[in-house]
Parts: C-alpha cells; structure tokens; sequence
C-alpha cells in the first residue's frame, strides 16, 4: 500500500512540475511566439489568396473584354457585308432595269420602223 502511495505521490508531484513548467515565463513566451507564427503564416496566405483571385478578376474582366471587342468586330463586319450584298443587289437591279428599258426602247423602235414601212409602202 505504501509503494501505491509512493506512485500516486510521485505521479502528482511530476504532474505539478510539468503545470508549473508549461505556465513558467519561458513557456508561455514560447507559446506566444508560436501562436504569432502561426498568425503571420495564416496572413501570409490570405494575402497570397486574395492576390490570386485579384488577378484571376483581372484576367476574366480583360478576357471579358476580349470577347466583347471581339463580337462587335464580327457583328460590324456582317453589317458590312450585308450593306455590301444590299448595295450589289441595288445595282443589279438597277442595271436590270437599264436593259429591260433598253430592250423596251429597241422593240419599240423596230416596231415604229415597221409601221413606217407600211405606211411608207402604201
């Protein structure tokens, strides 16, 4: 029963040793130093986050850009082309309308020439 007793003394008495050793100065200073470590890692790494999405915004809203620039140059160019085939199909039209005229004023001319003939004839 005394070496039970002696043990459980023993084991008390290291216990106290290792409270009164991890609440000494030394201790505790130790343990702030790690603690401020571990926040200027932490900061470290928010920062190099919030760097990465920083550019990671950048990019898209320039590649957003891109695209933007890069729509309104194709819709004007088929806005030209369309004026284009707009402004040839007008001409042609026209030019169509020139002949078919021209045609009209040739038959009409054979047709007045022919009537003059006969009446010329008579």
């Amino acid at each position: 029963m005394a070496a039970a007793a002696e043990a459980k003394n023993a084991l008390l008495e290291r216990a106290a040793r290792a409270r009164s050793a991890a609440e000494s100065p030394a201790a505790v200073e130790r343990r702030m130093a790690r603690e401020a470590a571990r926040v200027a890692r932490e900061v470290r790494i928010a920062e190099r986050v919030a760097a990465k999405l920083a550019l990671e915004a950048r990019q898209a809203a320039a590649l957003a850009a891109a695209q933007a620039a890069e729509a309104a140059a194709r819709e004007a160019a088929l806005k030209a082309e369309q004026e284009a085939r707009d402004a040839e199909f007008a001409e042609r039209v026209a030019r169509e309308a020139i002949e078919e005229a021209e045609r009209q004023a040739a038959r009409d001319a054979r047709y007045a020439a022919r009537k003059a003939r006969k009446r010329k004839g008579r």
